[in-house]
């Protein structure tokens, strides 16, 4: 698709850069989950950990319409981390793998850090550079 058809679908490079972020903060978070349980960082095992939480991710990304403002904390950041917890909650029970309440509390405030750190560390930039284009 060329661009001017990706500008008239609402998405753009900015867009799929956050969502391609938000996909890489949450396979840090499962890395991360796994390695600190001894599990073995592959491929296979970290796609098999990641996959109910990114299916979150995408949820809430077009739940937020996460295209339109992909960087900022509200209502986008805290949409897509709430899908990425909730949905990927509910996946992991729906296939059987843990979803004790300290490991519900650990990948909220995880994600929480990862999802919402990175719009509130571009924030400042983006109403800079707003500013200045005015």
């Amino acid at each position: 698709m060329p661009s001017s058809e990706h500008a008239r679908a609402g998405i753009t490079l900015g867009a799929l850069a956050a969502f391609a972020t938000d996909v890489a903060c949450v396979v840090v978070f499962c890395g991360l989950g796994r390695r600190t349980h001894a599990e073995g960082i592959t491929v296979s095992g970290i796609a098999a950990t990641a996959w109910p939480f990114l299916a979150g991710t995408l949820s809430g990304w077009l739940l937020s319409r996460g295209w339109r403002r992909p960087t900022a904390l509200a209502p986008t950041g805290f949409t897509v981390w709430i899908g990425t917890v909730a949905v990927g909650m509910l996946l992991r029970r729906a296939t059987s793998q843990g979803t004790a309440v300290s490991f519900v509390v650990v990948a909220a405030l995880t994600t929480a850090v990862l999802l919402l750190g990175w719009r509130a560390l571009v924030a400042p930039t983006g109403r800079l550079s707003s500013r200045r284009a005015r």
